[in-house]
This record gives structure tokens, C-alpha cells and sequence, in this order.
């Protein structure tokens, strides 16, 4: 025998997804609160100092010296021209001076003052006299 087919319908169903924005209003407040907190930290903290000497050196020199580096020391040096005079002794000329003796009467007139002192008395009369 043969079988005869049956169909039959099966219904399907299908899902269907619809997405759709819409602007929603919302309301933010931000603010900033400052907190003070106790802290503390630690650092080194490296420091030079320079310790300037000027020491006296008078010496001749033939060329200007460089800045030159002794150990931790850096030495500058401070030069000047100087003038030097040289004095040598030279005998220009000689002064004779010879002595003569000699006598020689000369008159001269000068003014000479003199002081003397004049003493005149007037002694007076009595009153009887005078009559």
C-alpha cells in the first residue's frame, strides 16, 4: 500500500526587534569639594658654597696665566702692568766753587730810628697863687 503523504502546516513565528532612541533630559550636578590632609615628605636637599680667598702672590710674570683647577680649588688670577723705572747715576757736570779772600770797605747810608721819650710837667697852681 502505499502511503500517501500528508502534509500538514506548521505555523512559525519569527521575533522581530525594534530599537528607537529618544532624548531623555537629566540633570547633573557636579561640584568640586577640597579636603585638606595632613601629609608630609621627605628630600634631600644640596646646597655649595664658595669660600673666596685673596692671596697676595707679587710676582714677575712673562705671559698671562690661565684659570687653572687645584683639587676642589679653582684659582683666578689678577694681574696688572705695572711700570718700572730704572735709575742709573750719570755725572752731567762738575761745580767748582773756589774760595777768594779779599777786603772791601763799602758805605752804605741807611735810615736808623731812634726813640726818646720828652717829659713836659705842668703842675697846676693853687687857687691863691692864681689871685
Amino acid at each position: 500500500m502505499r502511503h500517501e503523504e500528508e502534509t500538514a502546516a506548521i505555523p512559525i513565528a519569527e521575533e522581530r526587534l525594534s530599537v528607537s532612541k529618544r532624548p531623555v533630559e537629566r540633570r547633573v550636578r557636579i561640584r568640586t569639594v577640597t579636603e585638606e590632609v595632613p601629609g608630609s615628605f621627605t628630600e634631600e636637599l644640596h646646597s655649595e658654597r664658595v669660600d673666596i680667598q685673596h692671596v697676595a702672590v707679587e710676582r714677575e710674570l712673562t705671559d698671562f696665566p690661565e684659570v687653572r683647577t687645584e683639587g676642589d680649588v679653582t684659582i683666578i688670577p689678577v694681574v696688572e702692568e705695572r711700570l718700572i723705572v730704572e735709575k742709573r747715576l750719570f755725572l752731567v757736570e762738575e761745580v767748582h766753587v773756589r774760595r777768594l779772600d779779599g777786603v772791601e770797605r763799602i758805605e752804605q747810608p741807611v735810615m736808623l730810628r731812634r726813640q726818646r721819650i720828652e717829659v713836659d710837667r705842668h703842675e697846676r697852681q693853687s687857687e691863691a697863687e692864681e689871685s
